[in-house]
């Protein structure tokens, strides 16, 4: 009698860690900075939102993002590295300079 062939099961192909990098975001501080921020970019106006794939304003949304990355700032000083308090400030700075423009492009 002819032995059993042993099928091989496959393992699954295990992902390289650029692989995952791209799919879990890193673990610092522009991690909380980066979701705000781009919701706030969307609802500015200045991109697409993914969902619907359509540029739509809503200022007042934007305006509550803004100001959760200011008491961000605010709860945070003194304990960010400089870069990070750098990185923060720009976000703030585009946001609030676009906000404003925007605001006075509808008056």
């Amino acid at each position: 009698m002819p032995e059993k062939e042993k099928t091989k099961k496959k393992k699954p192909k295990e992902k390289k860690p650029e692989e995952i990098q791209g799919i879990i975001p890193p673990l610092d501080f522009s991690s909380l900075v980066l979701p705000f921020y781009t919701q706030a970019v969307i609802n500015l106006g200045l991109a697409k939102d993914p969902l619907t794939n359509k540029e739509e304003k809503n200022l007042e949304l934007a305006m509550r993002l803004i100001d959760l990355l200011g008491l961000l700032k605010k709860t945070t000083k003194g304990n960010l590295k400089p870069e990070e308090e750098k990185f923060l400030d720009a976000c703030l700075h585009q946001l609030r300079t676009t906000y404003m423009e925007k605001l006075d492009i509808i008056k």
